[in-house]
């Protein structure tokens, strides 16, 4: 008997390329996630560079600080995560703001367009509000053509300018996610 798994009925698009590309033309060597679909081919391209390092986390809060010791160690470092793990990181986050560290994360939106899982809804509603209420700048992409430019423009307002931000990759940029059976 086969059981139903969530997939993601996108291909690898060159926008994923495009963020890929912008962080490593931008100098980040450490990229921390827990593993998402909508962040997958951005992590495999992390693990076949040999100057960056993909770190698995258990929980999304230990990216936040994992960024925190990056600077410190004068490395750049990026969060991957998915909406739903934004309410995990909010008490770590006020160290971002206490000690006003560059902060970049990439967060891929659940609980949006044709979402298929009613667990993903409350946080993805949540998710802008919460890191605005942490003092993290959000900027959305919700159109290929827009990724490569607004990431650019993360990556100087975090490493050029010491800001925080957040950019959110919308559920219908990422693809629709569908149950199959395998």
């Amino acid at each position: 008997m086969s059981n139903p798994v969530a997939t993601n009925d996108s291909q690898t698009h060159p926008w994923q390329d495009d963020i890929f590309n912008v962080l490593k033309k931008g100098g980040v060597k450490q990229v921390s996630y827990v593993p998402d679909a909508g962040h997958a081919h951005v992590i495999r391209r992390v693990h076949a560079d040999p100057e960056m390092r993909g770190i698995v986390l258990t929980t999304e809060e230990e990216g936040v600080a994992i960024a925190a010791g990056a600077w410190l160690g004068g490395d750049r470092h990026v969060l991957l995560m998915q909406s739903s793990g934004v309410g995990n990181c909010i008490n770590m986050m006020s160290l971002l703001e206490s000690c006003r560290f560059p902060f970049l994360t990439l967060v891929t939106m659940r609980g949006e367009y044709a979402e298929f899982n009613p667990w993903q809804g409350p946080m993805s509603k949540a998710t802008q509000g919460v890191m605005e209420l942490m003092g993290i700048k959000v900027y959305r992409v919700s159109k290929p053509d827009e990724v490569e430019d607004v990431v650019s423009a993360a990556l100087d307002s975090v490493f050029i300018a010491g800001e925080r931000v957040a950019i959110l990759l919308s559920q219908s940029l990422i693809g629709r996610k569908k149950w199959v059976r395998n």
